[in-house]
């Protein structure tokens, strides 16, 4: 039964993955570049920028990796959202706590090779509102070892439909890893802003 069932969650997800591509190129007119930059084969942290809901579906059905995104736990309350985080094993977090079981979930899929996804900004336009860059990015570099990809993303919006996303090259930052340094993590999470902000002009 839970092959069944794995296997039918498997064929969702590609259907979805694929009417999500379709509307993409059609509707926004998506323009991918830098997909040569993505490893195959080894477990990755892909982070962007954040201005509209499109962000994460425009990653998940471009990067052309399995990934399992960190979402917020009230976005299960959307119908729609809840059944795509089902789909694509999004790992809900709860906000402005430290979630331990979330932490681990991602930990885990990392240790066994997979890919997971989260916003530096934590939330849509995190940067616009003043809001503090948050540390996760960092964290799980440091305690994986895992290399981050960043991403950016231009357009999208009612001024501006087209969209644009760009892969970055994978952020080396194993020689920080273990550490439990604030200082380091605060360097890591302004570096990869840095190169998200520089890939979304």
């Amino acid at each position: 039964m839970k092959k069944i069932k794995k296997c039918f969650k498997s064929i969702i997800k590609w259907i979805v993955r694929g009417a999500m591509y379709l509307w993409c190129k059609i509707y926004y007119r998506a323009q991918i570049l830098g997909l040569e930059n993505i490893p195959k084969d080894e477990p990755l942290i892909f982070c962007g920028n954040h201005k509209t809901y499109l962000d994460p579906c425009l990653i998940v059905c471009t990067a052309k990796r399995e990934m399992r995104f960190l979402a917020k736990d009230e976005l299960a309350k959307n119908p729609f959202l809840n059944f795509l985080g089902w789909a694509f094993d999004a790992i809900h977090v709860k906000r402005d706590e430290k979630d331990i079981t979330a932490i681990k979930e991602s930990l885990k899929a990392l240790k066994d090779g997979e890919c997971i996804a989260l916003f530096p900004e934590g939330t849509r336009n995190g940067i616009e509102k003043g809001e503090k860059l948050k540390d996760g990015v960092a964290f799980f570099t440091v305690r994986s070892g895992a290399k981050i990809l960043p991403c950016g993303i231009k357009g999208g919006t009612k001024e501006n439909k087209k969209v644009t996303i760009k892969y970055g090259k994978p952020l080396d930052y194993s020689q920080y890893k273990g550490s439990k340094d604030k200082e380091v993590l605060d360097k890591i999470t302004e570096e990869v802003m840095e190169n998200i902000i520089e890939l979304a002009k």
